[in-house]
């Protein structure tokens, strides 16, 4: 077969390839719903280490299964945990990308019942009123039972890496207007850029990943 023809048969592959949405900017609504193995462990690779956290589905599954596409689909990666306050939590999900948080905005998943208390170490969906969960997750560094009557539904806890979470950046406080922090809207608006040029000691997670599936 003639060069110039494979090259000519390449070419529109190649361009549909690349006309391809990516999963984070178009997330299929069957993928995003679809079932996550009933334990896994997520590994946050940060600025400051490593952070290994154990899911359980039986906890909240319609929010570990959100988790479990997420990171699969490298959601987290270079995002920071823009929310961090001493001796309360420290929160992640707001994407380096604000197109893909964008594109996430809508994708609302319905609540889980609260099974397990919000005591230090555990992982949370934060949310703004019922049914109001997407990407945005925290660690408690402290026991923070007063969240469950608030129906915050824990998905997971930390199994390695506390210390890590302990040292996470928390100068800048809250969020203004009651703190020194960042805006989500800004955040929202403008990703990593606003945040690497205003507030560049706020830590990263560099990369996500699944490193154990205990059991389907």
């Amino acid at each position: 077969m003639p060069r110039r023809f494979l090259l000519a048969l390449a070419l529109p592959l190649a361009l549909t390839a690349c006309s391809r949405p990516s999963p984070l900017l178009a997330p299929s609504p069957a993928g995003l719903d679809a079932p996550a193995p009933d334990s896994f462990v997520v590994r946050f690779e940060t600025s400051k280490g490593d952070i290994d956290l154990m899911l359980h589905r039986d906890w909240a599954p319609r929010g570990v299964d959100r988790v479990y596409w997420l990171v699969r689909n490298g959601y987290y990666d270079g995002a920071r945990f823009f929310r961090a306050v001493p001796n309360f939590v420290v929160q992640f999900g707001l994407a380096a990308d604000p197109s893909v948080t964008a594109a996430f905005r809508t994708r609302r998943i319905a609540d889980d019942s609260v099974t397990r208390s919000n005591v230090r170490g555990t992982l949370a969906f934060a949310a703004a009123g019922r049914d109001s969960r997407t990407t945005q997750l925290f660690i408690n560094l402290r026991d923070n039972q007063r969240l469950d009557r608030l129906g915050f539904a824990v998905v997971g806890q930390v199994v390695a890496g506390m210390a890590v979470v302990d040292s996470l950046y928390t100068g800048y406080g809250e969020g203004a207007p009651r703190g020194k922090g960042p805006t989500q809207e800004r955040i929202t608006s403008e990703g990593e850029a606003y945040l690497a040029r205003d507030f560049p000691m706020l830590d990263q997670i560099r990369r996500a990943r699944i490193v154990r599936i205990a059991r389907r």
